[in-house]
């Protein structure tokens, strides 16, 4: 548990570093955080409104770190940050994507820095 709280606290702290590398499972702990606060936030806001005014607050604040923390995963395994606009095919850019993100990070330094530690 303590790994995805660090790893969620690491992606905050680089709030809009778009530069460096970001490993698979750092990436995925930090998506996952963010999926349960607002999976949680959401339903609370069924129940109330002021939980669904606190999701869409939440979701906006993470849209930057989110897209940073996916460019630096893109990073890890060679690719440019503009991948990321490969999702606009439908359908299958998404799954290629997805792919990209779950895809082993290069082990030695790339153009983009040394390999994640974490």
């Amino acid at each position: 548990m303590q790994a995805f709280i660090d790893a969620y606290k690491d992606a905050l702290s680089k709030y809009a570093d778009f530069s460096g590398r970001l490993s698979v499972g750092g990436y995925w702990r930090f998506f996952a955080v963010n999926l349960v606060i607002g999976v949680v936030l959401y339903v609370l806001g069924l129940a109330a409104s002021i939980f669904l005014i606190l999701y869409l607050l939440y979701s906006l604040a993470l849209i930057i770190p989110g897209l940073a923390a996916a460019v630096r995963r893109l990073h890890d395994t060679g690719k440019s940050g503009w991948y990321l606009l490969i999702s606009f095919i439908p359908i299958v850019g998404f799954i290629v994507l997805i792919v990209f993100l779950a895809s082993a990070g290069q082990t030695e330094p790339n153009e983009y820095g040394p390999p994640p530690t974490v």
